[in-house]
């Protein structure tokens, strides 16, 4: 299975948040836990995420993002916000404001399900 580079972006913007488990990155992706697993290791090799003991349950292990990943997800947001900001000035900020409202009725956060 050959992935994109984006498929590690969704990863990591799950991440962002709290960290979560390789059965929540499964979920949210909507891959087995074997494929997550797979991402997981390909993003701590990386430097994006490591894994740390879960504070809630001994038997799982919470993948977080280092600086890294967090940088990728600062760079990422305002690579977006740019974008975004480019539309307002083309749609006026009332338009791209009431667009943000739809995507955000028709994708709220979680799950995802990517397409490769």
């Amino acid at each position: 299975m050959k992935r994109g580079p984006w498929i590690s972006w969704v990863t990591i913007a799950r991440l962002a948040p709290d960290g979560a488990t390789v059965t929540e990155l499964a979920g949210h992706l909507g891959v087995t836990k074997q494929a997550a697993s797979q991402l997981v290791d390909e993003i701590v090799r990386k430097g994006y995420a490591e894994r740390r003991p879960h504070p809630e349950d001994a038997r799982a292990r919470l993948v977080v993002l280092t600086e890294r990943g967090w940088a990728c997800t600062r760079a990422a947001e305002e690579a977006a916000a740019e974008v975004v900001g480019a539309w307002g000035v083309i749609l006026g900020e009332d338009s791209v404001r009431v667009l943000r409202e739809c995507l955000e009725g028709i994708a709220a956060y979680g799950p995802v399900r990517p397409v490769w």
